[in-house]
């Protein structure tokens, strides 16, 4: 019943900018939990940031900490994700990612996937 529609990859040059964009429908945005995930060829699927239902502060990934930076918009439904100084190593297919469990969120044992959106950064 969520759905979720992913838009704002593209391929940039190291140090470059990108802002993600996932658009929510279906449930209440105020009371969804929702972040992104990202998986690179030949490695795990790895949760970049998570911004939960409540208004708590998001979380990051160690490896994206101070670079990236999740916000909600509940007047849209959206979470945005603005990545700056962007590395080769974040690289990935970027998912968009929401559920009604805060610890499925967590856990990447998550009900609802958007279709996913290519992110690339080339040195």
């Amino acid at each position: 019943q969520v759905r979720l529609v992913e838009s704002g990859g593209g391929s940039v040059q190291a140090g470059g900018s990108l802002n993600l964009t996932c658009t929510a429908s279906g449930y209440p945005f105020i009371s969804l939990h929702i972040g992104w995930y990202r998986q690179a060829p030949g490695k795990e699927r790895e949760g970049v940031t998570r911004a939960y239902a409540g208004g708590y502060r998001p979380w990051y990934a160690d490896s994206v900490k101070g670079r990236f930076t999740a916000s909600r918009d509940k007047a849209k439904s959206t979470l945005y994700l603005q990545m700056n100084s962007l590395k080769p190593e974040d690289t990935a297919m970027y998912y968009c990612a929401a559920d009604t469990s805060s610890l499925s969120l967590s856990r990447g044992d998550i009900t609802y996937w958007g279709q996913g959106i290519q992110v690339t950064v080339s040195s």
